[in-house]
């Protein structure tokens, strides 16, 4: 029988936190936004068209956002690009264990695709993974299951036989409204997952079949 991971990106494959931080930051200073940090904690792992009025006012135009967020993420990618990145801890060890133990996987994110691919592409899992979703395949992000049901149906796999792996409270609250399973990777705990760990090298060794079974 079908089993699924489905891999949130930011905070469970790679902490990539400081180069959103600085991307967004420079990129507001250019729009004449000081951004605090607070704020951009605030709204990490949302999708840019539910950030920016925030910012940038609720009237802002569909064409000025979209353009001050493509400025953003272009920044973002050669950042990451220049200054490289590295898979976090245990993560690419339990990508491979999954696959030889027959799991499908995929990448289920609110990042734009172009991000993914860059940020896999660097860390050298691209090829690690049967499909992508990114922000633009869905019309809502999460909490919104959207995301990962797309995930799922794109690797022909049920919602009760997914796996969600996620480090953020809204992702959790996805992987529930979508009727999967959730490994919840945070630091500082505080999420309302199945199994809830500091680090992905904190797994017991059945952590995903036992979520299944």
């Amino acid at each position: 029988m079908i089993r699924a991971a489905l891999w949130d990106l930011d905070g469970t494959l790679v902490d990539s936190e400081e180069y959103h931080w600085l991307a967004w930051r420079d990129t507001m200073a250019a729009e004449g936004f000081t951004l605090r940090y607070d704020q951009f904690l605030a709204t990490f792992g949302q999708r840019n068209d539910s950030i920016l009025p925030k910012w940038l006012g609720p009237d802002t135009s569909a064409e000025r956002m979209r353009q001050v967020g493509d400025e953003k993420e272009e920044l973002y990618r050669r950042l990451v690009r220049e200054r490289g990145l590295s898979a976090l801890p245990g993560a690419q060890d339990w990508v491979e264990r999954l696959h030889r133990e027959g799991w499908k996987q995929a990448v289920a994110s609110s990042a734009p695709r172009a991000n993914i691919e860059v940020v896999l592409e660097v860390i050298g899992m691209s090829d690690d993974f049967e499909a992508l979703v990114s922000a633009e395949d869905v019309t809502a992000g999460k909490p919104d299951p959207q995301v990962f049901l797309t995930a799922a149906s794109r690797l022909g796999a049920p919602p009760n036989r997914c796996v969600v792996v996620e480090d953020a409270i809204p992702g959790v609250e996805a992987a529930r409204r979508a009727g999967m399973r959730c490994i919840g990777v945070n630091r500082n705990g505080g999420l309302a997952a199945d199994t809830v760990v500091r680090s992905l090298t904190d797994l017991g060794n059945r952590a995903f079949d036992s979520l299944l079974s």
